[in-house]
């Protein structure tokens, strides 16, 4: 476990950010979390990166309680953008560089591979503000990265990224927990929590209301919903004892229906078989979207 909360309470002016939280991340993997807005998820990563302390429980780092020093294994990219606007690009890296500790020599090797790797050598030279949103970002997203932290935390990452620049991030995250860092993602793009986390942790309310491994949230929220192909589309599927049929998308010859009660998938079959000719067939499993409003209407 690369990092534990336990019983965190942060209280503002009367306002509860976070009641008893408790999140255990694993090592070497991407948690999310998750939530809406004002639900305590930036209240919850500054106290990770000790910005601010919990008003009582606490945060073990590798095994050992979370002290500040241990900030220099954490790489955090904020949501709110933090580069000197007037400043020249590659003078602002190199600084931000050498404050992680890096020398300046290891500061500009690593800092010519990521600037060829995100094809932004010729912006070197630039002020600041003459990057667009999206070039920024990356910029600020080789700062994160470049000591290579044992832990990251990613804050709306892909804010300003066209999705071409956006599957390039996501293809980076990947690598970078290939390469042994363990990654928290807070974000409210849903999309690329299936796509990326292993697990998540949805706060609401200043509490955590679902947390678990992403397959196995997919796999309790599913609704026994089944997507059928059929060779011909003038065949129909009809309602039986066994299921009852939701929707039907004559173009496409898919017919969705819900079980009204569990079957093996050998047992649903045995039923469609005399129905149609069955080319294929799966269970929808709701999006992380679905899981993520449902749950927060709820409480």
């Amino acid at each position: 476990m690369i990092l534990e909360s336990k019983n965190i309470v942060k209280q503002y002016a009367g306002y509860l950010a976070l009641d008893h939280v408790n999140i255990n991340i694993l090592e070497n993997s991407i948690y999310g979390i998750l939530g809406p807005n004002g639900a305590g998820k930036t209240t919850f990563i500054r106290i990770i990166n000790c910005i601010t302390a919990p008003d009582s429980g606490e945060v073990f780092f590798n095994g050992k309680k979370l002290q500040p020093f241990d900030v220099d294994s954490i790489g955090y990219l904020p949501e709110e953008r933090g580069l000197y606007k007037k400043m020249k690009v590659g003078e602002q890296v190199l600084y931000l560089a050498r404050l992680k500790g890096l020398s300046k020599n290891d500061a500009l090797k690593r800092l010519k591979y990521w600037f060829e790797k995100f094809e932004i050598q010729p912006w070197w030279n630039r002020n600041v503000e003459e990057l667009s949103k999206g070039m920024q970002q990356k910029v600020q997203f080789i700062t994160t990265v470049l000591h290579e932290p044992k832990l990251l935390i990613f804050d709306e990452p892909f804010s300003g990224f066209d999705p071409l620049n956006t599957n390039l991030l996501k293809q980076e995250i990947l690598e970078l927990k290939k390469n042994g860092a363990t990654i928290i993602l807070s974000t409210h793009n849903m999309q690329s929590v299936e796509e990326l986390c292993d697990h998540i942790s949805l706060i609401n309310k200043a509490k955590v209301v679902l947390d678990g491994n992403v397959s196995e949230i997919k796999e309790r929220y599913k609704q026994h919903i089944f997507s059928i192909k059929t060779l011909d589309s003038n065949i129909s599927i009809s309602d039986n004892d066994f299921f009852q049929v939701i929707a039907v998308e004559k173009n496409q010859n898919i017919t969705e229906i819900i079980l009204k009660s569990e079957l093996s998938n050998n047992e649903l079959l045995k039923q469609l078989l005399p129905c149609s000719s069955i080319l294929s067939f799966e269970e929808k499993l709701p999006s992380m979207n679905e899981i993520f409003i449902k749950t927060v209407r709820e409480i």
